[in-house]
């Protein structure tokens, strides 16, 4: 895969400018493992970007799994980009110097291809800092012939109507299944010198691919929308979303990029399996990567020795949306511990229930005198839990912690949201009081000689979001105020505490909560908003130094559209949503059940207790199969 001959390596960006900046080693390209072609040798350049700062989208997996795909083919050639921090952005936009793929530093705008990986809404202004610094047009509608063609992906692409205005296409899904055949379609049309309409008219024809110009929308009075219908009869009405059915064959990075510089998740990713069979009402990734797959174990051994040879990493991560339910996790961590240990490889496990199995295996792979264990109740009254489907008694909270601090743990974080349908006063208060529980069980289980340091829980709450495809989809939201008044509930809550020098407590930013509801649930009226918003200045949303809701609130103005009507109002059971296009493999039908069953504080048993029909059914692989011949 690390090709043939290739000219001397140049870098776009002169020695004056980089000694310029912040982390010259973001912009130089050239890494451990990074991928050279001869661009003569090729029919496809496709640059694959992540709107946020390298640090942050080389710690990306989807990206690595989509570079290796691409890659893999002879007739593709596939680049890395990343967004240029301010202090280049600046520089680049002085100097008129164009944005360029990592690995040949020549400008993206000769590309055929910007993929663009939508992860978090609040990198939407960050796609149109790519497009701007990348000198094509920021509208799809105003590309030409001759110009890349922008692909939008990822989990917020199953809602891509607050950004279609500025997409090509999107691919809805997971990226293993109809790539190739979206490539070799463009390769095929390129040669038959056919224009970028024609292409797009074809590519809407393949599954899972939606082409936001092929399709109106039209809107009730009061707002609400009331058609979303296809402008040709030979494209289809409903987008189906892409599952990968076998994990274990399918490809992935066995000699993935090592970074020049540290990394948010700074080792090897193993992807244990994708999909979720917990079922929890306020989380959209358990239910758009449903049907739960798992990868076979001799697989995961084969691929952590390969991935450990091929890059010099010191830890390996075991990445899963619920680690714990992964049915050969023991056989494997035996595994690792084995072979790890002797190199002196830490494993790191994130994801992990609070029980007596996953607490044993983390003594196994943790230093205890160094490390705190993170478990997320989201809700601290065990009527809350019940709306939010979490499966979590407060018995099993109290018994795994206590079982952490025989084990030798001393510090735990545990995550909340505030926010949620249905929440009193007195779920907040529950958070800080359960808290407080967590710590006098330290005091009244570990003897006072054998306590290797004061006991420390750490509560964190971000502020409830509700997204599309979830039951809380027709949730309503609250005012940034509000959400600031719940949290001081909690705070003041944390001072009454017999055990509150044990305890700390920080919260998440409410203005941003506020926008990310907006852009979560938008409809496509908003790329006018997001573009009012970054020419006002806004990108890097995500980081709290450069987000300004004021300039927010003006593009709304600007625009002459109301915060509080994606946010304050409840949704009917029968409004038409900017998402119903896309099929998801969770029916409307069932998530409206489990919105019913929410009010009703009824839980729903996991895929494995039980099947409740959610329709992922229908993709014929995974959990929903198992041992059911």
């Amino acid at each position: 895969m690390n090709c043939r001959s290739v000219k001397q390596y140049q870098t776009a960006l002169s020695d004056e400018i980089l000694l310029q900046v912040e982390k010259p080693a973001r912009y130089i390209g050239n890494e451990l493992n990074s991928v050279r072609k001869d661009k003569e040798t090729v029919d496809i350049r496709f640059a694959m970007c992540f709107p946020d700062v390298y640090e942050i989208g080389m710690s990306h997996l989807g990206i690595q799994i989509l570079y290796e795909l691409f890659n893999r083919r002879e007739d593709t050639w596939c680049e890395r980009v990343y967004s240029p921090w301010p202090d280049l952005h600046r520089i680049m936009k002085e100097k008129q110097i164009p944005l360029f793929g990592l690995e040949s530093q020549e400008p993206v705008k000769d590309f055929d291809f910007i993929g663009i990986t939508l992860q978090y809404e609040m990198c939407y202004t960050n796609i149109l800092q790519l497009l701007d610094l990348a000198q094509i047009p920021l509208f799809a509608r105003e590309r030409t012939d001759g110009q890349p063609l922008v692909i939008g992906g990822g989990p917020c692409a199953f809602n891509p109507e607050p950004v279609a205005d500025f997409f090509d296409l999107f691919y809805i899904g997971e990226g293993e299944e109809q790539y190739d055949a979206l490539l070799n379609l463009y390769k095929k049309m390129k040669r038959e010198h056919k224009g970028r309409a024609a292409f797009l008219h074809e590519a809407a024809k393949l599954e899972g691919i939606y082409v936001p110009s092929l399709y109106q929308a039209s809107y009730h009075e009061d707002g609400t929308l009331a058609n979303f219908t296809p402008l040709f009869s030979d494209i289809p009405a409903v987008i189906k979303k892409q599952v990968n059915k076998n994990l274990t064959d399918s490809v992935y990075p066995e000699k993935p990029v090592v970074p020049f510089i540290k990394a948010t998740q700074d080792r090897v990713v193993l992807e244990l399996q994708r999909g979720c069979i917990r079922g929890c009402r306020f989380c959209q990734a358990g239910m758009i990567y449903r049907p739960n797959r798992e990868k076979e174990v001799e697989k995961l051994k084969e691929l952590a020795q390969k991935m450990l040879a091929s890059t010099g990493y010191e830890e390996i991560s075991l990445s899963s949306l619920s680690s714990s339910d992964y049915s050969k996790l023991e056989e494997l961590v035996t595994f690792l511990l084995k072979e790890c240990r002797a190199k002196g490889v830490n494993i790191s496990l994130p994801s992990l229930r609070i029980d007596a199995f996953s607490l044993d295996v983390m003594s196994k792979v943790q230093d205890i005198r160094k490390s705190s264990l993170t478990f997320a109740p989201e809700a601290g009254s065990q009527r809350l839990r019940d709306v939010i489907n979490k499966g979590l008694t407060k018995e099993d909270i109290l018994h795994g912690a206590q079982e952490a601090f025989c084990g030798g743990w001393n510090k735990v974080k545990l995550y909340f949201m505030l926010g949620l349908p249905t929440e009193t006063e007195e779920d907040m208060r529950a958070i800080p009081e359960l808290a407080n529980e967590i710590a006098a069980l330290y005091y009244d289980t570990v003897p006072k000689e054998q306590r290797s340091g004061k006991c420390q829980v750490t509560i964190s709450t971000s502020f409830f979001v509700p997204k599309p495809f979830t039951p809380f989809q027709w949730a309503q939201m609250t005012d940034a105020k509000e959400y600031i008044r719940r949290a001081g509930i909690v705070n003041e809550t944390v001072k009454k505490q017999l055990n509150h020098k044990s305890i700390r407590y920080n919260w998440h930013e409410a203005d941003v909560t506020v926008l990310e509801g907006v852009l979560a649930r938008g409809d496509r009226r908003l790329s006018a908003v997001i573009y009012e918003a970054y020419q006002n200045g806004q990108f890097f949303d995500a980081w709290s130094e450069f987000f300004d809701f004021q300039k927010w609130r003006k593009a709304f103005e600007t625009c002459g559209l109301s915060i509080d009507f994606y946010t304050m109002r409840k949704r009917g059971e029968d409004e038409l949503f900017p998402w119903d296009f896309v099929d998801a493999g969770v029916t409307k039908e069932f998530l409206l059940r489990e919105w019913e069953n929410a009010q009703k504080q009824s839980v729903t048993p996991n895929c494995r207790m039980r099947c409740s029909g959610c329709g992922a059914k229908t993709y014929g692989g995974g959990v929903c199969y198992e041992d059911k011949n």
